[in-house]
């Protein structure tokens, strides 16, 4: 990663390293020991929850433990008794508009949220609102009582939200609702003090596409979950060959993955598949298993709360998504050991590489990409050469502990209030 990618690490400007100790705010008598910094996440989405993004901020806060003094606010922690009916709406429009629907998502969501963080920023002094979303970050910006909260953003998103929804089949893309979402970002995101992206991928095409970004202090730290541990699975232990994890929606393309095990069982290779989320594509992907003559090969299981652990129950893991930012999967995937196949698309190329950790396939060829899997399984040696290799990588670049840790040195540089401008400006790369 290019130089001072990660403030705190050896590639840090002088600049920075003749600041540090104002920007670490104040010590305890003779030590060095600085003020914890105070944090505050926030975030349009339950406090809980199966996303990636709430998986981010809640791991993010595990592992930062008594480093700071963190809070997490959302729209819920506003007054009930004015929220709830106003979400319970939302089911009366949904069948009758999507486009109507999100709208009323997103505007309630962002009032209610600006309703509990105005009542949270009021009570404390210097702090950093580490947004996970534009419409978060606007919420901040709009009520923060003065300069001293800084807001960063953190970029979860694929290209933009409003191509997100879009594809979830809830907007046209192209139309109103669609062009708002993005002129949102476009005028929010360059007000904001900082951002963090989860992949280099997402910087270059948000700072292409918003070229006032590149003035905005930016980092590039990668997603990240616990490790589960050294992989110990026996033959034994093994539930099916191949495992899928995500929302079954148009995105994701699950469908690629049936039609090559079709390809696969025509060459006499009959590989099984666990299939791990639920969504709106579930009835049309059970179809054509059944249509391809593969429905016995797949299983799927629904949402589940134990995705970690499924995956050790299995010998790699596929992924045919057409467009990602840094997929949370495939750091789980690496996390447990499991070689990946998947296409080198947005930000995947960040997470592993082509006959180290796994291997590349084609997403407009299954016949081809057949030949790939077949390839991986039907050699132990490869795939127990892979498996470590997959392990290595997590531990040497998505482990939490790690990662965590220089996120908050990025979020620390804003803790103590003002930042200076040659102190912004040593961030921008």
């Amino acid at each position: 990663m290019e130089q001072q990618a990660f403030p705190g690490s050896s590639a840090v400007s002088p600049v920075l390293q003749s600041n540090a100790a104002r920007e670490l705010g104040p010590t305890h008598g003779s030590g060095c020991c600085p003020m914890k910094p105070t944090i505050v996440v926030a975030t349009v989405l339950r406090p809980e929850g199966e996303t990636g993004v709430q998986s981010h901020f809640n791991t993010l806060l595990t592992q930062l433990g008594d480093q700071v003094d963190a809070a997490r606010v959302t729209p819920f922690d506003a007054p009930a008794v004015l929220a709830y009916p106003v979400f319970a709406i939302r089911k009366l429009v949904d069948p009758v508009s999507g486009s109507a629907s999100v709208w009323w998502y997103r505007y309630w969501h962002y009032v209610f949220l600006k309703l509990a963080l105005r009542s949270k920023l009021r009570r404390i002094g210097d702090a950093v609102v580490y947004a996970q979303c534009p419409l978060s970050a606007k919420a901040a910006l709009e009520v923060r009582p003065h300069t001293r909260i800084r807001v960063v953003a953190v970029v979860h998103f694929n290209i933009s939200q409003a191509d997100e929804w879009a594809e979830k089949g809830r907007i046209p893309h192209g139309g109103t609702v669609f062009r708002r979402i993005r002129k949102l970002e476009e005028r929010v995101l360059p007000q904001v003090d900082g951002l963090v992206f989860v992949s280099q991928f997402m910087r270059q095409e948000l700072q292409r596409r918003i070229p006032a970004l590149c003035a905005v202090p930016s980092v590039v730290v990668p997603n990240f979950v616990s490790d589960p541990g050294p992989r110990i699975t026996n033959s034994a232990e093994i539930v099916a060959d191949l495992i899928t994890v995500g929302t079954l929606e148009p995105r994701k393309n699950q469908s690629f993955l049936i039609r090559v095990l079709a390809e696969c069982a025509s060459l006499g290779k009959r590989y099984s598949l666990s299939v791990v989320g639920d969504g709106p594509d579930r009835g049309r992907l059970e179809k054509l298993a059944a249509e391809l003559g593969v429905s016995e090969q797949v299983r799927f299981l629904g949402f589940r709360r134990d995705v970690s652990k499924l995956m050790g129950a299995h010998r790699a893991y596929c992924h045919a998504a057409t467009v990602e930012n840094m997929p949370l999967t495939l750091i789980e995937a690496l996390s447990n050991g499991l070689p990946i196949l998947a296409a080198p698309t947005g930000g995947i190329p960040e997470v592993f590489s082509d006959e180290v950790e796994g291997l590349y396939w084609p997403l407009d060829d299954a016949s081809a990409a057949s030949q790939k899997l077949i390839s991986l399984l039907g050699s132990e040696e490869r795939l127990l050469a892979m498996s470590s290799a997959a392990r290595l990588r997590f531990e040497g670049g998505f482990e939490a502990k790690r990662v965590a840790a220089k996120t908050l040195n990025f979020l620390r540089h804003f803790a103590a209030g003002d930042v200076r401008d040659d102190v912004k400006k040593s961030f921008v790369t």
